[in-house]
């Protein structure tokens, strides 16, 4: 059986190699990639590297899963550069199918990954970075407990400006206080 974290709108999955082709296919649209840090094209061979770098990882500093709707794989979440002594993380996610956007799975799919690094792998803190232009996951984070913790003011280059990243936070005892 496979590890799994499961939602009513959708399922949290490890990634495989099987997945290199959807990834890469998705994760280039234009739109979708305003609000990634990486500007890059995405290929096979990347992704493949990627999710075989999860798996050889002595002491895992990337948790990563993939986000099933139906058995489609539509994007990814994670905990990133996580520190075991301090115990905190940075958390990603990334709706790459347009086709799910707007219809909750995102927030769930935060929800699922934050009982997950807090009830399980027992982190203190889960940080985030933001776009100031990401009014829709802003939201989400605030409500699910996030505080916005600072700004790096001008830090994101997009389209010919230079936008606001919004830092945001959730300590374990603010999430278990929800």
């Amino acid at each position: 059986m496979i590890f799994m974290l499961k939602g009513k709108k959708c399922v949290l999955r490890p990634l495989n190699l099987e997945d290199t082709k959807t990834l890469s296919e998705i994760a280039n649209d234009i739109e979708v990639r305003d609000y990634l840090s990486n500007v890059f094209p995405y290929t096979e061979i990347m992704e493949e590297n990627f999710i075989k770098s999860l798996s050889s990882q002595k002491v895992p500093t990337d948790i990563v899963f993939g986000i099933e709707v139906g058995g489609k794989l539509i994007g990814g979440v994670g905990i990133h550069r996580i520190n075991w002594t301090s115990r905190n993380g940075y958390f990603g996610i990334a709706i790459f199918d347009k086709n799910f956007w707007n219809r909750g799975i995102g927030t769930e799919a935060t929800a699922l990954m934050i009982k997950y690094a807090f009830e399980y792998l027992n982190l203190h803190k889960i940080l985030l970075e933001v776009y100031e232009y990401n009014k829709r996951a802003i939201r989400v984070y605030e409500k699910l407990g996030f505080k916005r913790e600072g700004v790096l003011r001008k830090n994101h280059y997009l389209k010919g400006k230079y936008h606001d990243v919004i830092v945001m936070g959730i300590l374990q005892e603010e999430y278990f206080k929800l």
